[in-house]
C-alpha cells in the first residue's frame, strides 16, 4: 500500500475526523455548497427525462449532463427501448445496416435539442458593415490622357559588332534632333582630338565614362531620349564586345525595335559577320529577346573603301538575309535595310545627296529590300505595334532599383496599365505593395501604358524587396517557379563539352532575370533533317530539344503562348550563347 509504514506502533486519527463505531454507518459528509443550478425549461413529465433521471439516481445535474451528451445515451437499454417506442428502429431489432443507427442517434440529438438543456445563447451581435477595400480594376481608357503624351513610345536598341559605329550613330541622332547643343559637341571634339580619335566625338555623347572614352568601347548600356512629330524614342546603346554580352541582353530585353549596325568598310564587315563576331550573336539574341522589328543599317557607306557603292551594299545584304532567316526573322515583314553614314548623318534625318549616291532614290521608290522610307528616322516612324494590350494584367520586369526617399524600381511596362495608387504584387516574393509615385522618363504621370520606360515608387518596400529580375504585376499574377519545360534550340556548345546532356549547367536569362540553371531531363530531340528521337539522352549543335530546366532560385516567368515576353529565354555559359528557347509548360499551381 502506498504510504504504509510497517514499523508504526500506533495510529491516531486526525483531530478533525468524526467519531466512528464499527457496525454503524459512517455519517454523511458535510454538504458542499454548490452554485445554484441553471434554470432550464425542462418538461419534468417528459418520458425521456424521467428515464435519464432514473439512470442518474435522481441526480438532476448528472441527468442534465447526460442529456447534453446524447451520443452516450443509447448504451442504456431503457433509453433504447424508449426510442423504439417512438418508432425509431434499432439495429438489434431490424438487422439493417449501420447507417440506420445514425438515424437513431440523430433522433436522440434532436430530442435533446428540443429540451433546451443548454442556457439560451445571447443574441448575435450584428456584424460590422464591410469596409470597401481598394480594388484594382482594369479601367477602360476614357480618353483622359492629359498627363500622358499621345505619341507612342518606342525603345530602340543599337546592336552589332564592336567598332561598327553604334555609339557614333546614336550620338548623331541626338545631335540632329536638337537634343545636344553645338557647344557640347565642340567640347567633345576637343576631348576626342586630345585622344587622337577625332571621329569619336559623337560617340562621347553616349559613352560618358572615362574608361569607355579611352578604349572606345561601350561597356554599359547607354540611355538617351529623342522625339519626333510621331513618336517618342529611348535609345539603348548596347555594348558590342563579347565580354559585355550580358549587358547587351539587358538592353535588348527592353527594346521594341533593334537597329543592327553593320560596317560596310572592307574587312570590318567580314570580321563582325564571321564565326566569333558579334553580328551573328546580337541578331540572334535580339530575336530571342522579343525585338519585333529589325532595321539593318549598313553604316560607313562614306568610307574611302566603299564610297557609297551599290555593289558593296548588295554584297552585305546578300550575306545577311540567309542568316537572319535562320534566326527566325520573316525577312519581308520584320526586316528593313537602309544605307547610312553615322558620322556625316547621311540618310539618318536627311536623305543622302544624290551626287554622292545616285542609286538610293530609285531603290526606295521601288521599295527594294522592304524599304520605302528614304531616311532612318522616317523608317522608324513608320513602324506599328498592334500587340500592346493596355487592358491586360500589369507585367513590369524590374531592370534596376535604387533608394530615394523610398524604393524606386526601374523597368518597362510589358503589358497592362500601371497607375499611381494601385496595389501590386512583387514576384517571386509575393509581397504586396502600393504604387505611390510614377514617372515616365523624368516627368511624373498618373498612369503608364505598355512600352513605357517608367520609374515606380514602391511604398513599404526596401531595396532588398525589389531586385533586378523581379516582376511587378497585378492579378492574375505571374508564376514564380524553379522548374519548367521548354523547347530549346542548341546554337553552340563549350569547347570541352560538345554535347548537351542532363546535368548541364548554364546561366538562364529571361526578361531582366539572370539565374543559374541545370538541364534536368531531355524528353526528345529533333535534328536538322526533322527526325525526332523520343528517347534522346543528349542533344548537339543544330538540334532542337524538349527538356526540363531547373533554376537555383525561383524565377517569375510565364508560358510563351500566354505572355511571349515572359516566356522567352537564353542559355549562356563560358562567354557563349548556348541556346535560345521558349517556355511551353509550368508545374501545376499549388493550392
Amino acid at each position: 500500500m502506498s504510504g504504509f509504514n510497517p514499523n508504526a506502533t500506533s495510529w491516531t486519527p486526525s483531530a478533525s475526523a468524526a467519531s466512528w463505531t464499527p457496525g454503524v454507518p459512517a455519517p454523511a459528509p458535510a454538504p458542499v455548497v454548490e452554485a445554484a443550478p441553471m434554470e432550464t425549461d425542462i418538461d419534468e413529465n417528459d418520458p425521456l427525462w424521467k428515464a435519464v433521471l432514473k439512470i442518474a439516481n435522481n441526480d438532476t445535474d448528472k441527468a442534465q449532463r447526460m442529456i447534453a451528451n446524447p451520443d452516450t445515451l443509447l448504451q442504456y437499454p431503457e433509453i433504447a427501448a424508449l426510442m423504439a417506442g417512438d418508432d425509431v428502429v434499432m439495429e438489434g431489432e431490424s438487422g439493417e445496416a449501420d447507417w440506420e443507427k445514425v438515424d437513431a442517434v440523430e433522433a436522440v440529438i434532436e430530442k435533446t435539442e428540443q429540451m433546451n438543456i443548454e442556457p439560451p445563447k445571447p443574441a448575435p451581435v450584428p456584424a460590422p458593415e464591410p469596409v470597401e477595400e481598394e480594388v484594382n480594376e482594369v479601367v477602360a481608357d476614357d480618353g483622359d490622357d492629359d498627363d500622358c503624351d499621345p505619341r507612342e513610345h518606342v525603345n530602340l536598341v543599337f546592336i552589332g559588332h564592336v567598332d561598327a559605329g553604334k555609339s557614333t550613330l546614336s550620338g548623331n541622332i541626338l545631335y540632329l534632333t536638337d537634343n545636344v547643343d553645338k557647344r557640347t559637341i565642340e567640347k567633345y571634339e576637343r576631348e576626342a582630338k586630345e585622344l587622337n580619335r577625332e571621329s569619336w566625338f559623337l560617340a562621347f555623347i553616349m559613352d560618358t565614362n572615362d574608361e569607355e572614352r579611352a578604349k572606345g568601347k561601350t561597356v554599359e548600356v547607354g540611355r538617351a531620349t529623342f522625339n519626333t512629330d510621331v513618336k517618342r524614342y529611348t535609345i539603348l546603346d548596347a555594348p558590342g564586345h563579347k565580354n559585355y554580352v550580358p549587358n547587351m541582353i539587358m538592353g535588348a530585353s527592353q527594346a521594341d525595335v533593334g537597329v543592327l549596325v553593320i560596317s560596310a568598310r572592307k574587312g570590318e564587315f567580314e570580321t563582325g559577320f564571321d564565326r566569333g563576331g558579334q553580328t551573328r550573336e546580337h541578331a540572334m539574341l535580339a530575336k530571342t529577346l522579343g525585338v519585333t522589328h529589325l532595321v539593318v543599317v549598313i553604316n560607313k557607306m562614306d568610307d574611302p573603301t566603299v564610297q557609297w557603292k551599290k555593289e558593296r551594299y548588295d554584297e552585305c545584304i546578300g550575306k545577311l538575309k540567309p542568316f537572319l532567316k535562320s534566326c527566325g526573322y520573316k525577312i519581308k515583314k520584320e526586316v528593313k535595310f537602309i544605307p547610312i553614314s553615322g558620322l556625316t548623318g547621311a540618310n539618318v534625318l536627311d536623305e543622302v545627296d544624290p551626287s554622292e549616291c545616285n542609286w538610293w532614290k530609285p531603290a526606295y521608290t521601288k521599295a527594294e529590300n522592304n524599304t520605302s522610307a528614304k531616311t532612318l528616322i522616317g523608317l522608324l516612324d513608320s513602324f506599328q505595334f498592334p500587340d500592346r494590350d493596355a487592358s491586360a494584367s500589369v507585367r513590369l520586369p524590374v531592370l534596376d532599383r535604387y533608394s530615394d526617399r523610398g524604393t524606386i524600381a526601374m523597368g518597362k511596362v510589358e503589358s497592362g496599365t500601371i497607375r499611381e495608387g494601385m496595389k501590386v504584387m512583387v514576384m517571386p516574393t509575393r509581397n504586396e505593395y502600393k504604387i505611390t509615385g510614377l514617372w515616365a522618363g523624368e516627368e511624373p504621370v498618373k498612369k503608364a501604358k505598355p512600352g513605357e520606360n517608367v520609374l515606380v515608387k514602391v511604398h513599404g518596400a526596401g531595396t532588398e524587396d525589389v531586385q533586378k529580375g523581379f516582376v511587378i504585376c497585378s492579378p492574375p499574377y505571374c508564376r514564380a517557379v524553379t522548374k519548367l519545360i521548354c523547347e530549346l534550340a542548341i546554337l553552340d556548345m563549350p569547347d570541352n563539352q560538345p554535347i548537351l546532356t542532363a546535368g548541364f549547367n548554364a546561366i538562364f536569362h529571361c526578361h531582366c532575370a539572370e539565374e543559374e540553371c541545370e538541364i534536368v531531363k531531355i524528353f526528345e530531340t529533333t535534328d536538322r533533317k526533322g527526325k525526332t528521337n523520343k528517347n534522346a539522352a543528349f542533344a548537339s549543335i543544330g538540334m532542337r530539344a524538349v527538356c526540363m530546366v531547373e533554376t537555383a532560385r525561383s524565377v517569375p516567368v510565364d508560358t510563351f503562348s500566354h505572355q511571349p515576353m515572359m516566356g522567352r529565354f537564353t542559355l549562356r555559359t563560358e562567354g557563349k550563347t548556348i541556346g535560345i528557347g521558349k517556355i511551353v509548360k509550368l508545374p501545376p499551381k499549388k493550392d
